[in-house]
């Protein structure tokens, strides 16, 4: 059962650290220490339901729905495309910690914004439904559990780690053109992955 959750937490954790929208969404929201806990626990615990649900045996039924999979592509990459939008219009008027922190977002569209990014994004049916979902097979009983245990440790290790982390680099973030280039990057990260889900589809 050890090896079987080593397996797990290894397989999720190389699944979830590339950089992607989730991940520049919660570092943007731990630089500015707004809603981490919550955003982080959303991230999460959808992780661990898709991750559940992948062992349960639906990764087969959305292998087999390619119109399933068609519309949460084109969903997810419009949405990536506006989110992009916004991140390159803050960044021709990028902002200081302190005065970011007095904007503060409410936690009504933090929440919306990050369920959008966690559910509108195809690769996480496929990393965490499917991928994790059909590896499980080479587990059974209760290896099998330990085996998905591992995996949503690692998404909670990774994504609380990453949001109250962020922090720590709150000194370099204290000049405007800082906050410039985080912005900057996070569009460019935001609409390379939709114009990738837009190729997928070609």
């Amino acid at each position: 059962m050890v090896s079987a959750a080593i397996s797990g937490f290894l397989l999720g954790a190389s699944l979830i650290l590339a950089i992607g929208a989730q991940n520049a969404f919660i570092l943007r929201q731990g630089l500015l220490r707004q809603h981490v806990f919550v955003l982080c626990l959303i991230c999460a615990a959808s992780d661990a339901l898709l991750i559940a649900a992948g062992i349960a045996g639906l990764g087969t039924l959305i292998a087999t729905s390619p119109r399933l999979i068609v519309a949460v592509t084109i969903g997810g990459a419009l949405f990536l495309f506006a989110y992009a939008f916004m991140a390159f219009r803050r960044a021709m008027h990028p902002e200081a910690l302190l005065a970011a922190k007095k904007g503060e977002g409410s936690l009504k569209a933090a929440i919306a914004a990050c369920l959008a990014f966690t559910f509108l994004n195809p690769h996480v049916y496929l990393d965490t439904v499917v991928l994790l979902g059909s590896l499980s097979a080479s587990f059974e009983g209760a290896a099998r559990m330990a085996y998905g245990a591992g995996a949503v440790v690692a998404s909670f290790v990774w994504f609380f780690g990453l949001g109250y982390g962020a922090r720590l680099l709150q000194p370099v973030f204290a000049r405007p053109a800082a906050w410039r280039v985080l912005d900057i990057l996070i569009g460019v990260v935001m609409a390379a992955i939709g114009f990738g889900l837009l190729a997928r589809l070609a």
